[in-house]
């Protein structure tokens, strides 16, 4: 196809109209448009500030595009005993009316009717966010223009499924977000464009992670022009593979603190896995009457690393209280102020408001000292 033209188009295809992978229930589908077919795949909330984007788009009068399907994951159940959800993003897209039909759900993006229905739309480009899926080469040898992804790091760095979060865990400085196409290889694919961003101290991972696709949203907006002139291909630099670092898949076994490491590390973490997994640590609550000791889970919510300026570093495993924080002992001596928490199965409160409830009574971090002590 001639890029420089915008050809009138007219198709018809079979979709399964609640599922990709199902052909037993179908309808046909028939578009006539004069604007190049593009195809959004994405899964999370997140995902749908650069749905919006692209719909917003491409019903201005000189729009070169329309989103002619969705793709993204299959619905799912939330808890036990729940019906199936369609994921964040399709539910937005059915409450701006988005047919239904035009929104497929495959287990997999290598399902063979899946990929059927998409060679029938003829898409020009597709557009990823977030969507978690792999994409094969069949896929990607679809769409005429490429495959583009936006990524909230700075590509090569942070490649894989967690970037903002691993980002946040290490404490950088700046991050950025990048558009790349999508080759086979994890995140390596040419970056047409960046843009950079100081990180704030106190940010946590889902305000960054929206935060990043909105400036991606703008981004793709602004190069979408060049990548369907084919100009975004001849400009689109390749990765340097030697700078490249990894940001893998966070488990739920990373959440919890241990504070024999210093307090900016632990705050890091804070930040970093705020949303999920979130960040859990046991204390000790010691009752001065009765002398028991009652170990808590507590999850924590949002921290500040104390400064050696304005307050005095606790002495041994001892949990002070200073308005309005709970001040935990950290490794080579720093201290880390705890200003929310959430006990299990109650709301997020403030570290004055559990402080009050726990009525003068001692509290200590759950150390390995104590286990020994008390507990082996």
């Amino acid at each position: 196809m001639n890029s420089s033209l915008v050809f009138r188009r007219f198709w018809c295809f079979n979709a399964a109209t609640s599922s990709s992978s199902s052909s037993s229930a179908s309808s046909t589908l028939c578009f006539a448009s004069n604007k190049k077919p593009l195809v959004f795949l994405g899964s999370p909330q997140v995902s749908a500030t650069v749905l919006d984007a692209l719909l917003n788009a491409s019903t201005a009068p000189d729009s070169l595009f329309e989103v002619a399907a969705i793709v993204t994951q299959p619905p799912s159940r939330k808890s036990r005993g729940k019906k199936l959800m369609p994921s964040p993003l399709a539910q937005h897209a059915l409450d701006r009316g988005f047919p239904s039909n035009l929104i497929f759900t495959p287990e997999r993006a290598g399902e063979d009717v899946f990929l059927s229905n998409l060679r029938d739309l003829q898409p020009e480009l597709c557009i990823t966010a977030a969507y978690g899926n792999i994409l094969p080469s069949k896929f990607l040898n679809i769409p005429t223009s490429g495959t583009v992804n936006i990524h909230p790091s700075l590509l090569p760095l942070y490649r894989g499924a967690a970037p903002v979060q691993r980002s946040l865990q290490d404490g950088v400085k700046e991050t950025g977000v990048s558009l790349a196409f999508t080759v086979r290889a994890l995140d390596a694919g040419p970056v047409i464009a960046r843009k950079r961003m100081e990180i704030e101290d106190q940010i946590k991972a889902p305000e960054l992670l929206d935060l990043l696709f909105y400036e991606g949203s703008k981004l793709l907006i602004r190069e979408l022009p060049s990548i369907f002139d084919g100009s975004a291909k001849v400009k689109a630099q390749p990765q340097d593979d030697s700078k490249a670092t990894l940001a893998p898949k966070i488990a739920s076994e990373e959440s919890w603190l241990s504070f024999d490491e210093e307090a900016p590390v632990l705050h890091n973490k804070v930040r970093a896995f705020a949303g999920w997994p979130g960040t859990r640590a046991k204390i000790v609550i010691v009752d001065n009457k009765s002398g028991q000791d009652k170990i808590t889970e507590l999850k924590i919510i949002t921290t500040k690393v104390c400064s050696r300026s304005n307050i005095q570093v606790n002495q041994a495993d001892e949990i002070t209280f200073i308005k309005p924080a709970l001040v935990f002992p950290c490794g080579g001596g720093t201290a880390l102020e705890v200003l929310e928490i959430q006990l299990p199965g109650k709301k997020v409160m403030s570290a004055a408001a559990f402080w009050n409830g726990v009525r003068g009574q001692k509290l200590k971090i759950l150390s390995a000292a104590y286990v020994n002590d008390h507990l082996s």
